[in-house]
């Protein structure tokens, strides 16, 4: 839950910043007779794929396909169905795991299920390649924006050209591995996401990596042609080193804390081949140099190393290069890269361990990322991890640990009660934020990025704001709430947007219990009673719209349907009313509203000749998306319909710069798009005028300018001289990322504008 705090500890509402709530009920232990973990054969802390892994190995042997003198496999096979269905779902198995199946009561799934041929050959068709990640919705803008480079597969299920590449795609994933992620993405569970990557065809296949532009593949899907793509974007340098150069690069690289590989290659014995020297170097990118020595021309060198056949070594910094039997060179017998790159990661230094005595003032002069342990540090087994320091420099972080073991008062005062990594941001124990996420090298890459240039605050008895004269927004949370979890980076990123305006911070109410149990309003939804629904809803003004849940506190649905109802009105802000209104406390007026169920969901659009008219919500689901799509659908079109005059005219003549959605009629993408394409209108109204051209009725406007695929959204900004036709192409939809990348675009038409004026 977000609230602010202020001066006179009242409410304050907060514009644009999604927020989480979260109510804390006892759990319910789960029959053990129907266990949906004993019926898969799985653990509670099982992952997505080895739950999918588990659950196709069960469909394969029970399905009534295979089973068809059992007169039990339908049943049977609809209870490993209904576990799937639920602990595949991050909030339903959350639910589970609280209440158990009377959890699940608005959630009655899994009734249906497909032909056997479909587990067998199109179900999680890459969960048993190790090489390969499947992301989800949850788990990809972390990935993508770790640093490491990505390269993703967004395919359906019943593609038959994605089966098709399936089995290059694994074979190129084994030659790439360790160069670069391979990624890949279901886009029949996952369709909001590859909507808003603008996926229209699959499979599509881009290269994702930090801080620049997605670039799709657009090559034949042949395993060479797809290690050359790749190749071109992994930074790979093989350095031959001889007399004139050896010293200086060794010397130079141990200065700055980097080891070296070296091939020797002679008459006798095997050195690496010039490919794995380069698939070497790219692995060990920042971490470790690479080069080769051919002894052949560069004898005398090979015999000051006392090297007289083929070898490699790996000379770690501080090395002694002139004698091998008292150096701390170590020598490497296997020609396999993979092997190699393991044995060097393991040897690689471990991070700076922190003592109680020095921490203090450690983290006061420097930013760092801290691994707290307690006795054994088992973040040692994962060499993968000590790349952060590399992948961490230009951020200026510094990598670390600290055992709590050895000061547990220390850890007690942070309130770190189990292993987990802290980014503490160069101001001592003062400001610091804890790690919830999962203990992987592009998850922890992602936090540590944007926890240490933003403005959030770990929070405790020690630091809370109740009393602070500033305005503050806490977000009540707990680590096992997936939308919680979920809100973290967007809350961060708000508190860039905001710095100086107000403090954000972030509570555990697993750890504070009693903090989290205060009574707090509620600044997104205004709870509402007869009177104020009659003035505020029935006589509400005419360009103000409502959408009101009329709810009673026993109902399971209803509560379930809360933290997704608040979370939908932060972002509605400004643009619907969002309330809601207690049956249970007010049933006559209730049933006066002729409101039969709960939750019953209406919208209140604006006033028109009828006296009372609302729309109640018919969807399936209740998430935060789908009803904030529902809502938006009936607001009033601010974008201009265009036919091929007033495009010419207005669009590629006139003077205001334009974005334009190309559609069709009878496209599911563009009727899904609509409603965001309007929330878009809204957000650049003044400084973008935002138009629609229907392709199927005016196909020439679409062909000349070069649309291929629906929906497409292009950007025309106006630049004085008659615009191209083509315009500018936007591939992400998403309202505020279009909108961001809109403003982009003219902050830097302004600049090249004011760089010509003061040039002439």
């Amino acid at each position: 839950m977000g609230v602010w705090f202020n001066k006179d500890d009242y409410v304050i509402d907060l514009k644009r910043v999604t927020v989480c709530f979260l109510i804390v009920y006892m759990a319910v232990l789960v029959g053990t007779d129907q266990d949906f973990y004993s019926l898969l054969g799985v653990s509670k802390t099982s992952s997505s794929r080895e739950i999918r892994q588990a659950f196709k190995k069960l469909a394969l042997k029970l399905h009534p396909d295979k089973n068809p003198n059992n007169a039990n496999a339908h049943s049977d096979f609809l209870k490993i169905n209904r576990a799937y269905e639920v602990l595949k779902d991050e909030d339903l198995r959350k639910k589970y795991d609280k209440y158990g199946e009377k959890g699940l009561s608005d959630n009655q799934g899994g009734g249906q299920y497909e032909s056997w041929n479909y587990y067998r050959y199109d179900f999680g068709i890459y969960d048993d390649d190790p090489e390969i990640i499947t992301l989800d919705r949850r788990e990809f803008d972390a990935a993508v924006n770790s640093g490491e480079l990505w390269f993703v597969n967004f395919y359906s299920p019943g593609c038959s050209h994605c089966h098709d590449l399936a089995p290059t795609w694994r074979e190129f994933a084994k030659e790439v591995d360790g160069l670069l992620r391979i990624g890949a993405v279901n886009c029949g569970d996952d369709r909001m996401l590859c909507r808003m990557k603008g996926v229209n065809s699959y499979p599509s296949l881009f290269i994702f990596r930090s801080g620049m532009a997605a670039v799709k593949y657009h090559g034949d899907r042949s395993k060479e042609s797809l290690v050359s793509f790749a190749m071109q974007h992994v930074r790979s340098t093989v350095t031959e080193l001889w007399t004139g150069n050896f010293v200086n690069s060794i010397q130079t690289a141990f200065a700055a804390g980097i080891g070296w590989l070296i091939t020797f290659c002679s008459k006798g014995g095997d050195c690496l081949t010039s490919q794995t020297r380069l698939r070497l170097s790219g692995m060990l990118d920042g971490l470790v140099n690479v080069g080769w020595m051919d002894c052949a021309t560069q004898d005398n060198l090979c015999k000051s190393l006392d090297i007289t056949t083929s070898t490699t070594a790996y000379f770690p910094p501080g090395a002694t290069l002139n004698n091998k039997e008292k150096s701390s060179i170590l020598f490497l017998n296997s020609l396999d890269a993979k092997e190699i790159y393991l044995e060097i990661m393991h040897n690689l230094p471990d991070f700076e361990l922190l003592s109680a005595n020095t921490l203090e003032d450690r983290l006061a002069h420097h930013r760092w990322l801290l691994f707290f342990h307690f006795g054994k540090n088992e973040d040692s087994n994962d060499p993968e991890l000590k790349k952060l320091k590399t992948l961490l420099k230009n951020e200026h972080i510094q990598i670390g640990r600290f055992d709590c073991s050895s000061a547990p008062d220390v850890c007690s005062t942070l309130y770190i009660f189990q292993p987990c990594l802290a980014v503490f941001k160069g101001q001592g124990t003062k400001e610091y934020e804890i790690h919830h996420g999962k203990k992987i090298l592009y998850d922890i890459l992602a936090f540590a990025k944007e926890s240490v240039n933003s403005h959030v605050t770990t929070l405790g008895p020690q630091n809370f704001p109740a009393n602070d004269k500033e305005p503050w927004l806490v977000d009540f949370f707990a680590p096992w709430c997936p939308p919680c979890r979920a809100l973290l980076p967007e809350l961060r990123k708000a508190s860039k947007h905001l710095y100086g305006q107000l403090k954000f911070g972030t509570l555990d109410c697993t750890v504070h219990e009693g903090l989290c149990n205060m009574d707090l309003m509620n600044p997104s939804v205004i709870s509402l009673t007869p009177t104020t629904f009659n003035e505020l809803v029935t006589q509400r003004k005419h360009d103000e719209v409502w959408m009101v849940d009329f709810y009673s506190p026993w109902c399971h649905p209803c509560q379930v349907l809360m933290p997704e109802w608040k979370r939908m009105a932060r972002t509605l802000t400004g643009l619907i009313n969002v309330g809601s209104i207690d049956c249970q406390q007010y049933h006559s007026f209730c049933a006066q509203e002729n409101v039969r169920r709960y939750p019953e969901i209406r919208f209140f659009p604006q006033k028109s000749d009828k006296a009372y008219q609302y729309h109640s919500y018919n969807g399936w689901n209740r998430d935060a998306y789908s009803l904030r799509i529902w809502g938006l659908g009936f607001l009033p079109q601010a974008s201009i319909d265009l036919t091929p005059q007033t495009f010419n005219e207005k669009v590629l003549q006139g003077k205001s710069h334009w974005v334009i959605d190309f559609y069709a009629p009878w496209c599911g993408p563009c009727q899904n798009f609509a409603p965001e394409f309007e929330l878009l209108a809204r957000m650049i109204k003044g400084k973008v005028k935002a138009g629609k051209v229907d392709c199927q009725a005016y196909a020439q406007i679409c062909q000349k300018a070069g649309i291929r695929a629906y929906p497409t959204v292009k950007f025309y900004p106006y630049e004085r001289a008659q615009r191209n036709t083509w315009g500018e192409q936007i591939d992400t939809r998403d309202a505020k990322e279009i909108a961001t990348l809109i403003y982009e675009k003219l902050k830097n038409l302004q600049n090249h504008e004011k760089r010509n004026k003061d040039e002439l």
